[in-house]
């Protein structure tokens, strides 16, 4: 927690402050501490598609913290608890894009990865018509197996009826790029195809071109699948995945996550020194055509999807309850872990209350 004191200086109500940590605490996630048992159970999908095929680790318990002018204000639990982080990884493979872009590994985002990228994965009439934009926003239609999944798997999946709602199903594809639909295989294709661009496992890229530059932790680690193991310039190299749907993904603790959020804040620059290039966070929080509430692999809220943080407001969000929250509006981070997602819209609405 923080003394009154402290809120103040921070432009925080206390008492205000104080009953919104009071509502995350009493609101945890429904997902239980075995997730291994949660994911072998069908909470995505039944079986054969929720094979596992990378490591599990059961997740502790809720917490999180608030900063605001880059200082933290408030936390609860253990932040430096290192849990699974499921979807979040999805906004950190965003940042590589973005390093790729800068580097000139991607020259357009409007480029076909056919054109760069000599794999299986984008061969053909309509996979190697995708572009990185494509890839990013979500609207690729990528179709195929990766690693041992099929694209199948999450067509027709609805977020709002994660875990309750009928998917997998065959429905048509459209064109590349006419169609959105949040699909873990395509964002893992990303993954592969940034790892042929960067010709380097992405975990070391993060680390040395953001995580270092940030001063994150060590406690952090970003894993694929068992089947995830490609050869490239005679090496064999993990290809990682954007979640932990089937396993894998990135396991890190609150602290590092707020990190991230304050880069984003700050777009892109630490202690002075341009870590993302100039103009990508823009890029990651400009809605996407098809779906509003969506960038590059970071969810919006210009339309109000939540109504009461402010519209400036940007999200990277995994399952379970795991969101970094970035206000620009109100030079703001938070970082929820294990929050029940059914609260997380009334939490926003609290904290943005308290402030003065």
């Amino acid at each position: 927690m923080t003394s009154s004191s402290d809120a103040a200086l921070a432009g925080f109500d206390a008492a205000a402050l104080s009953d919104a940590v009071a509502f995350a605490e009493a609101n945890d996630s429904p997902f239980p501490r075995d997730l291994l048992a949660h994911l072998e159970a069908g909470y995505f999908e039944p079986a054969p598609d929720n094979a596992v095929l990378g490591s599990v680790s059961p997740r502790g318990p809720l917490n999180g913290l608030l900063m605001r002018h880059g200082q933290t204000v408030v936390r609860w639990g253990d932040t430096r608890q290192a849990d699974m982080t499921f979807s979040v990884a999805k906004s950190y493979l965003a940042l590589l894009a973005g390093l790729a872009l800068g580097d000139g590994l991607i020259q357009d985002l409007d480029a076909p990865v056919s054109a760069s990228v000599t794999d299986a994965a984008f061969a053909g009439p309509r996979n190697g018509a995708i572009t990185w934009r494509m890839l990013l926003d979500q609207t690729s239609e990528w179709e195929g197996t990766l690693f041992g999944k099929a694209d199948r798997i999450d067509r027709g999946r609805d977020l709002r009826r994660e875990g309750s709602g009928p998917k997998g199903i065959d429905r048509p594809l459209a064109t590349p790029g006419q169609h959105w639909e949040y699909n873990d295989v395509r964002v893992n294709a990303l993954a592969l195809a940034l790892l042929h661009r960067f010709r380097r496992p992405l975990p070391d890229v993060f680390a040395e071109r953001i995580m270092n530059p940030i001063g994150a932790s060590q406690d952090w680690r970003w894993e694929g699948y068992s089947t995830s193991f490609v050869e490239i310039d005679g090496q064999r190299m993990p290809s990682v995945s954007g979640g932990g749907h089937w396993g894998g993904g990135v396991v890190t603790h609150a602290e590092d996550q707020a990190r991230i959020g304050q880069l984003m804040l700050q777009d892109g620059v630490w202690d002075g020194r341009r870590v993302l290039p100039e103009g990508w966070v823009a890029a990651c929080t400009a809605p996407s055509r098809l779906n509003k509430d969506y960038g590059l692999l970071w969810w919006l809220n210009g339309q109000g999807r939540y109504p009461g943080a402010s519209r400036e407001s940007f999200f990277a969000q995994g399952a379970g309850g795991n969101v970094i929250w970035v206000d620009p509006a109100h030079d703001l981070v938070g970082v929820f872990r294990w929050l029940n997602p059914a609260a997380l819209p009334e939490m926003l609405a609290r904290v943005t209350a308290a402030l003065r």
